[in-house]
């Protein structure tokens, strides 16, 4: 079993910058990361992945030179730095772990954080 924990998420002004972080606890070798990200009303939509040696990684165009995700796997934590954000990235961002693509669906990914909010006002 693997549990995820998010955290970082707040309140920021639109131009700002905010670093979510999560930490997993059990096995995640060989595990794509992912995070998603969820606006009231609409899907959860995949923006970032990263393979678990960190050498592939994958953006949403809508977040595509703004974030950048990393990891430590001495500390089973993922990373999503998010400069420049703007009032539509606000929504409850989720980090989710499992043996999948690096391009894949919520429907591939057995292992969910519990989400946190970024609100981005203008």
């Amino acid at each position: 079993q693997v549990q995820l924990e998010e955290s970082g998420g707040g309140l920021v002004q639109a131009g700002g910058s905010l670093r979510l972080s999560c930490v997993a606890s059990g096995r995640t070798f060989s595990y794509v990361m992912g995070w998603f990200r969820q606006a009231p009303g609409k899907e959860r939509d995949l923006i970032a992945t990263i393979t678990y040696g960190g050498s592939t990684t994958y953006y949403a165009d809508s977040v595509k030179g703004r974030f950048t995700i990393s990891k430590d796997n001495a500390k089973n934590t993922v990373f999503l730095q998010m400069n420049s954000l703007k009032p539509e990235d606000t929504a409850v961002y989720y980090c989710a772990a499992d043996r999948v693509r690096v391009v894949a669906g919520t429907e591939y990914y057995r292992y969910w954080g519990q989400g946190t909010q970024v609100t981005v006002s203008s």
